[in-house]
């Protein structure tokens, strides 16, 4: 889904545009946007305007969809069985299968908990931890996947750029009838003789409106993917505060085990300070005994001639 047949006739053509496209939606958010410029501005150095303009509009996924792409690509077999489980789903909710939808849905719950758990150790082994709204982001586009046709398809396609919205109810698989869009009334006959030009200014009102509501799109998708940056930034400076906590512990500890070794130490200088002064004491004493036993000895030596 929304790989368009922008071919320019050029060496490389479509195929190395689908090839780069596929390369910026593997890249972390933070980078993309960097990435897509340098390609853009090497495909306008090459002469290849048309995929020069692509590249440029290829939208920055936010962090939810990164990491659901991310799940796609890491996870081939269990992303190839999850859209057979969509598949299977939308079937049964078109026959009103009750039996079959009630086993699918209880398939669903536990395999959408599932891939979104592995879809949060993908992101964090990345280095791109994911907040609690964001694995709300990421189970809403995994649901979305299984009751949307064009959602998984979007989905399969590795390019989500935000969180997929499942609809109310199960859309029907591509195979199934589509229902006729109820015809729109007959317009009066004073608006088919209405002048061409109040006919011409609400068609310009109109692109205006859609111009406007497209802008509000971006600037709302803008806006979700500074959230989620700004929700990735914090989990990180959550996560680098509880690890500067933990060495402050272990620092902490580390220091009472000094201080008390360094009191144990200053316990045994004192102690080994008094035994010294004893002892100095005691060889002064014996210095002076035996210099007066050595007078003695003079003396009597002297009184014996």
């Amino acid at each position: 889904m929304r790989r368009e047949d922008g071919r320019d006739g050029r060496d490389g053509g479509d195929g190395e545009v689908e090839a780069v496209l596929d390369e910026l939606y593997a890249l972390p958010p933070s980078d993309f946007v960097a990435r897509r410029e340098e390609r853009a501005a090497a495909a306008r150095t090459e002469g290849r305007a048309d995929d020069a303009r692509r590249l440029h509009a290829a939208r920055r996924p936010t962090l939810a969809a990164w990491a659901a792409n991310l799940l796609r690509r890491s996870r081939p077999d269990e992303a190839r069985q999850f859209l057979e489980l969509g598949r299977a789903l939308r079937e049964a909710h078109a026959t009103l299968d009750p039996s079959a939808l009630k086993e699918l849905s209880a398939q669903r719950r536990r395999i959408v908990s599932e891939l979104s758990r592995q879809t949060a150790g993908l992101a964090r082994e990345a280095g791109h931890p994911l907040s609690d709204a964001v694995r709300r982001d990421v189970e809403t586009t995994l649901r979305a996947v299984l009751a949307d046709p064009e959602a998984a398809a979007l989905w399969d396609s590795g390019r989500t750029e935000s969180a997929l919205t499942p609809p109310s109810g199960f859309a029907a698989t591509a195979e199934s009838p589509a229902r006729e869009a109820p015809r729109a009334p007959s317009a009066p006959a004073r608006r088919r003789d209405e002048p061409a030009e109040r006919r011409a200014e609400r068609q310009r009102r109109l692109d205006r409106a859609r111009e406007a509501a497209r802008e509000a799109e971006e600037r709302l998708h803008d806006r979700r993917t500074e959230h989620e940056d700004a929700g990735a930034s914090l989990e990180r400076a959550r996560e680098r505060h509880r690890e500067a906590g933990r060495r402050v512990s272990a620092l902490e500890e580390q220091l009472r085990e000094a201080q008390r070794e360094f009191e144990r130490a200053e316990r045994e200088r004192q102690e080994a300070g008094a035994r010294e002064g004893a002892a100095s004491e005691a060889l002064a004493r014996a210095g002076r005994e035996a210099r007066e036993a050595v007078r003695e000895a003079e003396r009597a030596a002297k009184g014996a001639r």
